[in-house]
């Protein structure tokens, strides 16, 4: 029988994290430290798991973890139309005169901006967020509710009253450009290509299957409306306002607008605000204020006929290539970067931009010395997308992409499938060598911050580290007294690094610590293309040890949760390359950690079998409460049914494919009782 007093302090911590939560990402406020805030989180979720309670606002589905392998497709309360754009101010002439013929006389607008991500629609019933919905057709969307509740800003429970019973509340998901800018380097780092926009990488992280990897991305929601068939306010500006009381974070930058002189005052005023702010917008919305004068003018079968999009022209500036250098990355990818005259361009100087690679140097016909136009894609990467043919010069040749590294002169060559010329001298080629013993030593693989600042540059050049194991056999003699003079060429300045006892003693006191890293942290840290940390954690807890892990096939790999083909086969090509064998076993040698920790487990009653879990259960933390017990009783887990499952462990509306491929190879398919009588 589950304790009363148990339920009771799952109640009181729910709604006070709840409200801690808001606090914190909706009003900016801090009541208590992150370390405190952790503490009562963890409680929680330890209670959580001896009671098998929740509640359905919990905040520790915030976390993520959940696995959705395909998305379910659901109609939405109120079609999602979208909204008519126009580009100058004389086409908005239309538009203001249908305003105030329905107006009778001068019309108030609302006027925001208009942000740059993907639509959603968050379904509320009697107070408790039930769904959320993406705009799809505009009729019908995919549910990513599990994806939507690791944003912390979105409220799973509103407060206050006088809320409809049910109601949409709609806004668009964006990213930040801090946390783009940060998933694209972590992507650079894992040997992958980068989002092109914020958009782009939202809209392709609210369609992740783990929970828990959206959860570390940084999303935010920006809402705008609330559709219901009860009416909440006569005005949008008094909706929202209603909408604040309740939870929602509401923006500040909106505006209410009398008459057209002053809506025609905020675009001009938000024309260059716009690259101020800390995410990117593409234009301003303008919607009638009158909650009666919406309704009286009604919508066309695609947008409604009280709002518009005033577009934003992309701001871009001609300039002249001068030239192109090719970067080498740790993972041996080799990227075109222009060499601009300099040009201003949305409150910057822009000096080079990104040429991404040869197929869209061909598509451009990009040649140095040509005239080209530059933008800023999402407001954040300089980007050229045009050539001025006219101011072509008369003596211009083709341009001509590497064929050999810039670095170490070894020919390169290109994957099937992929756009990038790589440099396959990963042992011999200096920036690569570099880049992957910055990746191993930083703070989210080995934590060696001691050796930051230039200082493995500093030991590369004076040939005392080749590869991540030297790191071990460094002894403090050889070090003190070691300098470099590096020079900064965009600045004209030099700087020296030099090593001195102090710095020497804190290099060697970091390396021996780093030999108490878990073995998921010294897996991501090897640097394996496409295998970032998440995943390398999933990969040392299912595999177990790296020998195990080497001794892997693709097909074995691929039954790991997020392990797709193309990470398979790097993985194997990585385990069988004798250079890395016998990296691995001098680490061994070393001292470090190969082998994940042993959890205690309750049973080992599940020990040899493999499970697949499909369907929906009671709750959404249920699917990871059901897998967490497989694993605990010695079972496995596995994201797709092979000849290698010994059940299907099936919930509600079980996935088609997986039904299918269990009666083909006669993968027995039981459900959650039959799973816990056989735990006991």
């Amino acid at each position: 029988m589950i304790s009363s007093g148990k339920i009771d302090r799952i109640k009181h911590l729910t709604k006070e994290l709840n409200r801690l939560n808001y606090l914190y990402y909706v009003q900016d406020v801090s009541e208590i430290t992150d370390y405190d805030f952790d503490m009562l989180l963890k409680e929680l979720e330890q209670l959580e798991k001896d009671t098998g309670y929740s509640e359905p606002d919990s905040p520790t589905q915030r976390v993520g973890g959940q696995v959705t392998k395909q998305f379910e497709s659901t109609a939405h309360l109120f079609p999602m139309l979208s909204l008519s754009n126009v580009y100058s101010v004389e086409e908005l002439a239309d538009f203001f005169t249908r305003c105030e013929k329905a107006a009778e006389g001068d019309s108030e607008f609302i006027c925001e901006p208009k942000y740059d991500g993907v639509a959603i629609s968050l379904v509320y019933e009697n107070g408790l967020l039930t769904r959320a919905v993406t705009r799809g057709d505009g009729q019908k969307g995919d549910v990513v509710t599990s994806n939507v509740k690791t944003i912390r800003s979105i409220p799973m429970r509103l407060m206050g009253s006088g809320y409809p019973q049910l109601f949409e509340m709609r806004g668009e998901i964006i990213l930040p450009f801090a946390s783009f800018e940060k998933m694209n380097q972590e992507r650079l780092d894992n040997g992958d290509d980068p989002f092109a926009n914020p958009r782009n990488a939202a809209s392709g992280t609210l369609k992740l299957q783990d929970s828990s990897v959206v959860a570390a991305r940084g999303l935010e929601c920006m809402l705008y409306v609330c559709m219901s068939d009860e009416p909440v306010a006569d005005t949008h500006a008094g909706m929202l306002e209603k909408a604040r009381s309740w939870g929602f974070k509401i923006n500040n930058y909106m505006r209410i607008c009398r008459g057209v002189s002053e809506v025609e005052a905020y675009l001009n005023e938000w024309a260059e605000k716009k690259n101020t702010l800390p995410f990117a917008i593409d234009g301003t919305v303008i919607k009638i204020n009158s909650i009666a004068i919406q309704d009286k003018m009604g919508f066309t079968a695609k947008s409604p006929r009280w709002a518009v999009a005033y577009k934003y022209k992309a701001e871009q500036a001609l300039t002249k290539l001068l030239s192109v250098d090719f970067q080498v990355g740790r993972t041996g990818v080799v990227t075109p970067v222009a060499n601009l005259e300099p040009v201003q361009l949305a409150g910057t100087t822009v000096k080079r931009a990104t040429l991404h690679n040869a197929d869209v140097i061909n598509q451009l016909d990009i040649r140095v010395g040509d005239s080209v136009y530059v933008e800023k894609g999402g407001e954040i990467i300089p980007k050229i997308i045009a050539v001025e043919q006219s101011l072509r010069p008369a003596d211009s040749v083709p341009f001509n992409y590497a064929t050999y590294c810039p670095e170490c002169r070894t020919l390169l060559q290109r994957n099937e499938g992929e756009s990038a010329w790589m440099c396959p001298n990963d042992e011999g080629c200096p920036p690569q060598i570099k880049g992957k013993i910055e990746h191993f030593i930083s703070r989210k693989a080995m934590n060696i911050d001691s050796l930051g600042e230039g200082k493995v540059e500093l030991l590369y050049d004076k040939g005392l580290v080749r590869d991540v194991a030297d790191l071990y056999s460094l002894r403090p003699e050889s070090l003190i007294g070691l300098e470099k003079i590096f020079q900064d060429d965009a600045m004209g300045k030099t700087r020296v690094v030099r090593l001195q006892e102090k710095s020497v003693e804190n290099i060697m006191k970091g390396i021996a610590a780093s030999k108490e890293t878990p073995f998921e942290k010294v897996l991501f840290a090897l640097g394996i293309r496409h295998v970032g940390e998440t995943l390398a954690a999933k990969i040392a807890r299912n595999a177990g040890t790296m020998d195990a892990l080497m001794q892997m096939s693709a097909e074995e790999l691929v039954q790991i949760g997020d392990v797709g083909e193309v990470i398979a086969r790097s993985i194997v090509d990585w385990s069988n390359n004798l250079s890395h064998m016998n990296l691995i076993s001098r680490l061994k040698s070393a001292g470090l950690r190969f082998e994940a920790e042993k959890e205690e487990l309750l049973s080992e009653k599940l020990n040899g079998l493999t499970f697949v879990i499909s369907g929906t259960f009671s709750s959404p933390s249920r699917r990871n409460e059901l897998k967490e017990l497989v694993e605990k009783n010695g079972g496995k887990m596995a994201s797709s049914v092979s000849a290698k499952t010994n059940y299907l462990l099936a919930g509600e509306n079980m996935g088609p494919a997986k039904r299918q491929a269990a009666e083909k190879l006669g993968v027995k398919i039981i459900d959650e009782p039959e799973f816990l009588s056989m735990i006991g």
